[in-house]
Parts: C-alpha cells; structure tokens; sequence
C-alpha cells in the first residue's frame, strides 16, 4: 500500500486524523522528528480515537533515517509551490506521498532532495495560501488508491 510521510508535524489531531487514514485505507503513516508534540498527547489520541492498534505508525529519528527504510521507493513531496497536480501522477503501491510542517510546509531542501522523485500540489484557489495537513493527506492517499482500483494490497518493499 502507498505510505504517507509527515515531516515535522507540528499538531497533534492532524496526526490523530492521519492515523486514523492509515487505519482506514491500509497506509502506512511515517512520522520524522522532531515532532511538536508527544505521541501519548490527548488531542493526538482523540483525533486517533480506536484507531491506534490499528494503523501502521512508524517514527524516525530523523530524514536520512526515514529514507534508509522507505527507499528505494517514487517519493512525490506535497507543496502548494509546485506546478504538477496531484492527479497527473500514476500512483504505485509502495510510493511515498510526503508532506511538511503544517506551519511553513516542507524546506526547499527537502522538496529538492535527491531522494525526490516528484514535486506535486492540490489544486486551490489562486487566493488560498494552503490546505490542512490531514485533508491533504487524505485527498492525496484517496486519490492514489482509486487509481489502484481501492486495491487491498501489501507493499513489500
């Protein structure tokens, strides 16, 4: 299944929700340090409700060792700068669709790593400056799996 990556999040119910679309669609959700908040934090855990037992959660010290587990793999950064639509992408179970800090969005940097295979962006109005992490993530993950036909599959990889 396709796996999600939060780089930095910074609060905790876009993190619930996001555990809950990985519970829901069989994402993986990968979470790199540091975060703004601790996993046990009430709001996460509420946003999570019941999920939690169920979603694949996984947590990074920091990029390099999030890329040493989900590489090799087609890596589309999410950012409101980049010109190719979200939709103009042929998703692949294993891909990994990162998004950055709900404050600042993901670092030039890191939008421009090598490890990057495509920069992508949800269409908005021209007025919009940005979308909340969670409904991105999950317009994004949907997207993906109804190109794959909502295929249940296990990315081994």
């Amino acid at each position: 299944m396709f796996r999600v990556l939060f780089y930095h999040p910074e609060i905790p119910p876009n993190t619930g929700n996001a555990i809950r679309l990985a519970a829901n669609t069989g994402c993986e959700l990968h979470l790199v340090e540091p975060l703004g908040f601790s996993l046990e934090d009430k709001q996460l855990r509420r946003a999570g409700l019941d999920y939690h037992d169920l979603a694949r959660v996984h947590v990074h010290a920091d990029l390099a060792a999030a890329w040493r587990t989900l590489l090799p793999a087609k890596v589309y950064a999410f950012s409101a700068s980049a010109t190719r639509l979200h939709t103009e992408v042929a998703y692949e179970p294993g891909d990994v669709l990162m998004f950055g800090p709900e404050s600042a969005g993901l670092p030039a940097e890191v939008q421009h790593a090598p490890e990057v295979t495509d920069r992508v962006r949800l269409p908005m109005l021209p007025t919009s400056r940005s979308l909340n992490l969670a409904n991105t993530a999950a317009i994004s993950i949907y997207e993906a799996w109804r190109q794959n036909g909502f295929a249940v599959t296990e990315h081994h990889g």
